[in-house]
């Protein structure tokens, strides 16, 4: 019998996809470098997985239809998963702010925050409870 809980849980298969990704591009790389090189690692085993993805996707910030800034999403997850990675051991409320954030103007469900650090990679799941939108506005 399933577990019901498991059956509810948000892009369950992508989602482990994805941490098993960051999981392999850690083991590669290690901790000592800067977050550009965890991303083009992350990058790489994400194509080893054949998992499809986007990189440095520009989102727009606009009021009223007025553009006033942009985004920049680390990686857009077969257009529905956002991955952001920071360097560090320290899960930081700005950075979960900074990925609702980016939910939120996307209007898409789903955000993992990944830390790499000195301990190993840590990530959460952050989950957009006012999805109205349906679709990224970039």
């Amino acid at each position: 019998m399933k577990n019901q809980q498991s059956d509810k849980i948000l892009y369950k298969e992508l989602s482990y996809q994805i941490v098993g990704a960051l999981f392999d591009a850690f083991k590669s790389l290690g901790s000592n470098y800067q977050e550009k090189y965890c991303q083009r690692a992350v990058e790489i085993f994400l194509i080893k997985r054949k998992i499809p993805f986007k990189r440095e996707v520009p989102v727009k910030i606009a009021i009223d239809n007025n553009l006033i800034g942009r985004h920049f999403l680390d990686f857009l997850i077969s257009d529905s998963v956002i991955l952001e990675l920071k360097k560090g051991n320290k899960d930081n409320m700005s950075d979960v702010k900074q990925v609702l954030m980016y939910l939120k103007t996307t209007g898409l469900k789903l955000g993992i925050l990944a830390y790499f650090g000195s301990n190993g990679v840590t990530y959460k799941r952050i989950i957009n409870s006012d999805s109205r939108h349906s679709q990224m506005n970039s």
